[in-house]
């Protein structure tokens, strides 16, 4: 539940405003309704990604970098199922190196639901979830020497990265991989830019699960979250436009007044 601190009136009526909107879009999209969602190209790459792996023979990546278990972690685990499913519908080889322990078991239990959703529970290969170091540099050096030997048609980066990132993407380059990044990690969202093929940059990171699943209660939040921040923003710009109106207008009149006196 969010906490408004020292709330007014108006800061109480706004937030029952954006809370009912989501809401609202929530219930149309149970309903049935198709909500329309803007096409974010990095995760439509995915399948481009998955389908280049599947011509070439070749196994796919996917790494967390070095997260541990959080709301980042939940939208990265949701996307890697989706490349699972695929993974097994497609037969292709997943293989997913991880740092943190927690998510390890989490990630190797998410890619067995996956597969047996697919209806091919035994093409599931738990050795392929490996946990490398929860250091980072090790761990980086570790995922560098699955993509020189396995030679990795894709690689997918969706997590919270740190300087380790530009090593892997420059690696992905060497091994020809086609490399599709995610990360709310500003600092790391430019060398993600520079050194592979799609980059989800912002609010698209945490659209992913919606957008790649369609569910209607995720579509729905995801919708009417939208709709709240434009109703934020056209707040935002009226009350700068009445602030800034209060600040001039006195000045005008008493320079019209000031024009009068002299010219009388």
């Amino acid at each position: 539940m969010i906490r408004i601190e020292h709330p007014n009136w108006f800061q109480t009526v706004l937030w029952f405003v954006v809370s009912a909107t989501i809401v609202g879009t929530i219930l149309t999209a149970r309903r049935g309704r198709q909500l329309f969602v803007r096409r974010i190209p990095g995760l439509t790459a995915i399948d481009e990604a998955m389908g280049r792996a599947t011509e070439m023979g070749r196994p796919v990546l996917f790494t967390f970098g070095l997260l541990g278990i959080g709301i980042v972690a939940m939208q990265a685990l949701a996307i890697l199922s989706h490349i699972a499913r695929q993974a097994a519908r497609y037969g292709i080889r997943l293989i997913v190196p991880v740092a943190d322990v927690p998510l390890y078991t989490i990630a190797e239990e998410v890619i067995k639901e996956a597969y047996t959703a697919e209806g091919k529970p035994e093409a599931f290969r738990p050795e392929d979830i490996r946990f490398l170091s929860d250091q980072q540099f090790a761990y980086a050096a570790g995922v560098i020497g699955l993509m020189h030997r396995e030679k990795v048609a894709s690689v997918f980066y969706f997590g919270y990265f740190y300087a380790e990132s530009l090593l892997l993407a420059e690696t992905g380059q060497v091994v020809g991989a086609v490399q599709v990044a995610g990360t709310p990690a500003t600092t790391q969202i430019p060398f993600f830019i520079v050194a592979t093929d799609y980059t989800i940059i912002g609010d698209e990171y945490y659209a992913g699960s919606a957008y790649l699943s369609r569910e209607p209660t995720l579509m729905g939040s995801l919708v009417g979250q939208d709709i709240g921040k434009l109703i934020l923003l056209v707040m935002i710009l009226l009350g700068t436009a009445f602030a800034v109106g209060v600040e001039l207008l006195p000045s005008i009149f008493a320079q019209n007044w000031m024009a009068k006196l002299l010219g009388g």
